[in-house]
């Protein structure tokens, strides 16, 4: 079994910034894909940036310039770090991964629970 815990969320102002947190753990082989998804009130779930191992992160287009996606493949931690945000930001955070539970067996996705942000105006 497989775990995703995230932290970090909370309440900011417009303009201010938070960091998120999502490790990993159990029955880890390895992890190709991590990334931050966000489901505002009312719709659906979008994909806000992704990251696969080794390679640069992509954003949606309403975050490029603010928001930075990075992680810590020794730990199995994946970060996102947030500035300059807007109230359209705000919605509850998960993030995914994509993770191979053992060297034969297939890559599935994983969710964590989630964690509200909300941002003033």
């Amino acid at each position: 079994q497989v775990q995703l815990v995230e932290s970090g969320g909370g309440s900011v102002q417009a303009g201010g910034s938070l960091r998120l947190s999502c490790a990993a753990s159990g029955a880890i082989f390895s992890i190709n894909y991590m990334g931050w998804y966000r489901q505002a009130p009312g719709a659906q779930r979008e994909l806000v940036a992704g990251i696969i191992g080794g390679g640069s992160g992509n954003y949606a287009d309403s975050v490029k310039g603010r928001f930075t996606i990075s992680r810590d493949d020794a730990n199995n931690m994946v970060y996102l770090q947030m500035n300059s945000l807007k109230p359209e930001d705000t919605g509850v955070y998960c993030c995914g991964a994509g993770v191979r539970p053992g060297a034969a067996r297939p890559s599935r996705r994983y969710w964590g629970q989630g964690n509200q942000v909300t941002v003033s105006s």
